[in-house]
């Protein structure tokens, strides 16, 4: 009979399998690049327009909407101009009313339905793809006339049925996806910086 092996080797294992899973979804995301760019695209065009992209995400997707909306509003790399971007998530009075008078099903959507507009863009961070929430929102900025991308995973769940624009990492592993996302957002950030910049 194998004996159980230490808990440091089982560490050590699941380290090499989290950094083995990592390298095959980076890898994989070369067949990705231009829906990428095509995001980039978007929003620069988006900015162009004077629209304002507003991004949505529950836990690590939140911090990851909030991510985004630093590097736009702040810079990535680059001085230049700040570019209208608004996170749904960081108002805790308007979440928490949202959520006690209505339901936490409704909390981004109703926010949208408020505020996006025609020429403005609704970017939605999920791993699942199936949030109720993040699949509302992305419903509702559909029918206000939004441009919506979904950062997911997978087949994209739910909510890639009301997205114009999918970047789904190739994993179905949260940890894997969420730092593919982070990978997205800063080639996003790249590109969008250049061209504000310029």
């Amino acid at each position: 009979m194998t004996p159980d092996p230490s808990p440091a080797a089982a560490l050590a294992g699941h380290l090499a399998a989290a950094l083995a899973g990592h390298l095959a979804a980076a890898r994989a995301m070369a067949a990705l690049v231009p829906a990428v760019e095509a995001a980039a695209d978007l929003l620069i065009e988006t900015f162009t327009r004077g629209g304002t992209l507003y991004t949505l995400g529950n836990g690590g997707s939140a911090a990851d909407a909030q991510h985004l909306t630093g590097e736009l509003i702040g810079r990535y790399k680059r001085e230049r101009r700040p570019l209208p971007t608004v996170t749904l998530t960081t108002d805790a009075t308007v979440m928490t009313c949202i959520a006690n008078d209505y339901s936490y099903e409704d909390v981004f959507a109703r926010q949208v339905r408020a505020l996006a507009r025609p020429g403005d863009a609704v970017a939605a961070f999920t791993t699942s793809g199936d949030s109720p929430n993040v699949v509302a929102a992305l419903e509702t900025a559909r029918a206000n006339g939004a441009v919506t991308l979904l950062f997911g995973g997978g087949d994209g769940g739910k909510a890639a049925a009301h997205a114009d624009h999918l970047l789904l990492a190739p994993s179905s592993e949260t940890p894997r996806i969420q730092e593919i996302h982070t990978l997205m957002l800063h080639m996003i950030s790249e590109k969008v910086d250049a061209w504000a910049a310029a």
